[in-house]
C-alpha cells in the first residue's frame, strides 16, 4: 500500500458529521443511530464540531461524561472517531460576558452573538479560551483507541476589523516592511496623498491603495494560520501521535489555504457541487473536479473530502436532491482525484434551526428504508470492496496555475475591466479542456516548484512574485512546455506595474512578444481570430473572442492566429515562441470553446501527453477518466456525467456506460 492520508489508515473512511449533543434526550435516537451506521457502512465519524455549549455549559465547568459515552459507543461498534476543536461556534456565555471576542465589521461596530465563524482570531481571551477547551479535549482523548484524527474548528473564515487586529495588522506590517518609507512605496501611497508617516496611521482598509488591501488580505489569512497554529499546540502536546486537519473550502476567495498546508498533516475539504442547475452536470463535474486536484496538490499526496451532502443542501437559491446514481458518481469521482474518505454533512437531519433540512444520510423519517440511505450505504459496500485502491496516486504531467495573490490583485485593480475579470472561471476554462481528455492535472500557485510537468498553463499571471518569472524560464529552457494568456507579467506582489513593457520582468523574452496596448471590450462586444494556414495545431477557420484583447507585437515569436477586426486587424492574437528546449504559447484574448479546445488539444498531440484512452481527442461529452496508480497497477475510473447511456473504449476495453454510471478497471 502507498502512501496513504492517515497513518496506518487500512480502509476508505467512510462517514460523516454526527451530532449527539442534539440528542441527549433522546437515547433511543442515539441507540438507533448505532444500528444504521452498521448498515450505512460507517466506520468513521465526525464529533463536537459545534458541541462547545454542551462541553462548557458555564464558564470553567465541562461536561465530558456524554462525550465519554457516545465514544466508547461508537468504538464498540466498530466507528473511528475524527474529534473536532469547538471553536467554529462560540457558546453564548463566553460571547456576552467577554464582548472583545466578538468580530467588527469594517466600520469598527461589534458585531452581536450570533451566526457562527463570527470570533476575533487575534482576541487573547478568545485564545484562551480555546486553549483551555482543546487543552481538556486533548488530556482526555488524546489516546483513545478510537481517535484518529484532530478536525480544527470549521471551515475557518471571515475578518475582524477592531482595534486588537488593527494593531496586528500594523505589527505584521512592521515585520514585512521594515519601515514606513518603504512601506509607502511598495503601496504607491504618495498617490492622493494617503502617504502614512507612521505604521500607526494604517487604519482604515482603503481599496484605493491597492498594495494596502492586498496586503490586509494576506495579514488574514496569516492572522487564521496563527490562531489555527494555536490551536494546534495543546494537541500537539497531549496527542502528538495523532495527525491534525482542518475542513477547507475549495476556492474560497478569503483565505490562501497554500499557507495553511504547512501547519496540516492531512488535506481535508467540504464538497457542494450544485447539480442539476443552470449548468450541464458535466461542467459542474469539471470544476468540482479542478477543486479535488488543487486540494490533493496542496501535498501531492492523498486527502479527505470531509463533507458532502448525500442529497441536497439547503443553502442555495434552488436545493435539488441528487437524482439516483449521482451520489456514487460523486463519490467515485472524489476517490479518482486522490481521496481517501468519503465523509458527509450531516448523519442525522436535526429538527430545528437553520440547517433542519440540509441533506442527510438519516432523513426526518428516522429509519434506513429511504432511497438516500440505501445509496449511501451501496457506497459504503463499494467503497470496502476497492481498499486496494487506498493509498495510490494521482500522478500529473500537466499542471494549471491558481494563485490566491494573483486572484486578489486582479480583483482589486481598476483599470482592465471592472466586470467579468473571471480569474478564477478563465483558470477552469483551461483546466476543462485538460478534463474532456483524461489528462491528470494538478493545481499550483506561482511558485511553486515546475520540474516534474511536461505542460503548465498559467492564465491571467498578472501578479509575478519574487522568482516565479525566472522559474518559468528555466521550466521551458528545459523542455516544458507553458501556455498563458492575456494580462500576464504587469505587476509584481505589492501591486506595483513594471516599467520597460509587458510581460516583464524576463518573460518578454521568454514569450518573445510585447503587449503595448489592451482593447477592452464591451459585453456586447467581440472580435475575431482567424487561425494562420499550416499553424501546426490544427487550428482552422475563425474563432470569437470577447471582453479581452491585447495589441501584441512580435518579438521572435511565430503568429499562429491574428485578429479580424479593430486598429489591431493582422496583429497577432496566438504566438508560439521557441526557448531553449521548450515552447513559450501566448494567447492574447478571451477565447471561445472551440478555439479552446483546438487549442489546447493541438498543444497535447503536439507533446504527446494523453489520457488513458491514448489521445489527445476530447472524450465523448459528459465522460470523464482519471487514473490512481501504485505499485506497477493502474486503476482507471471512466465516469459518465450525464443522462444518456454512453459507450467508450479505454485502455482497449469498450464500456458501455449507464446514466451517472462509473466503471474502475484494473490494469493490469
Amino acid at each position: 500500500m502507498g502512501l496513504t492520508a492517515l497513518p496506518g489508515q487500512k480502509v476508505f473512511l467512510h462517514g460523516g458529521d454526527y451530532n449527539p449533543d442534539q440528542w441527549l434526550d433522546r437515547p433511543d435516537i442515539l441507540r438507533e443511530d448505532l444500528r444504521l451506521m452498521k448498515l450505512a457502512g460507517v466506520n468513521v465519524v465526525s464529533l463536537g464540531i459545534f458541541a462547545w455549549a454542551n462541553l462548557e455549559p458555564r464558564e470553567g465547568e465541562f461536561t465530558f461524561e456524554w462525550m465519554d459515552q457516545v465514544i466508547e459507543s461508537l468504538h464498540a461498534n466498530g466507528q473511528q472517531v475524527i474529534l473536532a476543536t469547538p471553536s467554529g461556534a462560540k457558546p453564548n456565555w463566553l460571547a456576552l460576558k467577554y464582548p472583545q471576542v466578538r468580530r467588527c465589521d469594517a466600520q469598527g461596530r461589534r458585531e452581536p452573538q450570533q451566526l457562527r465563524h463570527n470570533h476575533c482570531m487575534t482576541s487573547p481571551v478568545y485564545r484562551e479560551k480555546v486553549r483551555i477547551i482543546n487543552t481538556h479535549l486533548a488530556r482526555r482523548y488524546g489516546k483513545n483507541p478510537a481517535l484518529v484524527l484532530w478536525h480544527l474548528s470549521n471551515e475557518y473564515s471571515g475578518e475582524c476589523y477592531c482595534d486588537l487586529c488593527k494593531e496586528a495588522f500594523r505589527q505584521w506590517l512592521r515585520a514585512r516592511y521594515k519601515t514606513v518609507a518603504a512601506m509607502n512605496q511598495a503601496w504607491w501611497a504618495h498617490f492622493w496623498s494617503h502617504t502614512f508617516g507612521g505604521f500607526d496611521e494604517v487604519d482604515a482598509i482603503d481599496p484605493h491603495v491597492n498594495g494596502l488591501a492586498l496586503d490586509w488580505k494576506r495579514f488574514t489569512t496569516d492572522q487564521t494560520v496563527d490562531f489555527m497554529r494555536a490551536e494546534i499546540a495543546p494537541l500537539r502536546e497531549f496527542s502528538p501521535q495523532v495527525p491534525v486537519t482542518t475542513n477547507m473550502m475549495g476556492t474560497f476567495e478569503g483565505l490562501d489555504y497554500w499557507r495553511f498546508a504547512p501547519a496540516l498533516d492531512v488535506i481535508s475539504w467540504d464538497s457542494y457541487p450544485l447539480w442539476h442547475s443552470n449548468r450541464s452536470d458535466y461542467e459542474v463535474a469539471s470544476d468540482t473536479a479542478f477543486k479535488h486536484d488543487l486540494n490533493r496538490s496542496l501535498k501531492r499526496r492523498p486527502w479527505l473530502l470531509m463533507e458532502s451532502t448525500p442529497s441536497n443542501v439547503n443553502w442555495a437559491s434552488i436545493s435539488r436532491p441528487k437524482k439516483p446514481g449521482v451520489h456514487r458518481l460523486a463519490c467515485l469521482q472524489a476517490v479518482a482525484h486522490g481521496a481517501d474518505a468519503i465523509c458527509y454533512f450531516q448523519w442525522r437531519k436535526g429538527r430545528g434551526s437553520a440547517e433542519k433540512f440540509h441533506g442527510a444520510v438519516v432523513d426526518h423519517v428516522g429509519h434506513e428504508h429511504t432511497r438516500v440511505f440505501g445509496e449511501v450505504a451501496a457506497v459504503g459496500r463499494e467503497l470496502a470492496a476497492v481498499k486496494d485502491i487506498l493509498g495510490s496516486e494521482v500522478t500529473a504531467k500537466a499542471a494549471v496555475i491558481f494563485d490566491w495573490d494573483n486572484r486578489w490583485a486582479i480583483n482589486s485593480s481598476a483599470g482592465c475591466r471592472h466586470s467579468e475579470k473571471n480569474y478564477e472561471a478563465t483558470v477552469q476554462r483551461h483546466y476543462h479542456e485538460l478534463f474532456r481528455r483524461g489528462v491528470a492535472a494538478e493545481v499550483i500557485e506561482s511558485t511553486c516548484d515546475l520540474a516534474d510537468y511536461q505542460l503548465v498553463i498559467a492564465p491571467m499571471l498578472y501578479m509575478l512574485k519574487p522568482g516565479v518569472a525566472e522559474n518559468l524560464r528555466r521550466f521551458v529552457h528545459d523542455g516544458g512546455t507553458l501556455i498563458s494568456t492575456y494580462m500576464t507579467g504587469i505587476a509584481n506582489e505589492t501591486d506595483l506595474v513594471f516599467t520597460g513593457g509587458w510581460p516583464a520582468d524576463g518573460l518578454m523574452e521568454l514569450f518573445g512578444v510585447w503587449a503595448q496596448e489592451q482593447d477592452l471590450l464591451w459585453d456586447h462586444q467581440s472580435q475575431t481570430l482567424l487561425a494562420v494556414p499550416d499553424n501546426g495545431l490544427g487550428l482552422t477557420g475563425s474563432y470569437a473572442a470577447r471582453h479581452y484583447a491585447e495589441v501584441i507585437y512580435t518579438r521572435g515569436a511565430r503568429v499562429l492566429a491574428t485578429f479580424e477586426h479593430e486598429f489591431y486587424a493582422g496583429f497577432p492574437a496566438l504566438t508560439v515562441n521557441s526557448f531553449g528546449r521548450g515552447k513559450a504559447y501566448y494567447t492574447a484574448s478571451r477565447n471561445d470553446d472551440r478555439f479552446h479546445s483546438d487549442f489546447i488539444g493541438g498543444v497535447l498531440s503536439d507533446i504527446k501527453l494523453h489520457g488513458p484512452h491514448g489521445s489527445a481527442l476530447p472524450l465523448p461529452d459528459g465522460i470523464s477518466v482519471q487514473v490512481r496508480r501504485q505499485e506497477g497497477r493502474e486503476f482507471i475510473f471512466v465516469m459518465n456525467f450525464s443522462e444518456i447511456r454512453q459507450e467508450v473504449s479505454v485502455a482497449d476495453r469498450p464500456l458501455r456506460l449507464e446514466p451517472w454510471g462509473c466503471e474502475i478497471l484494473a490494469v493490469p
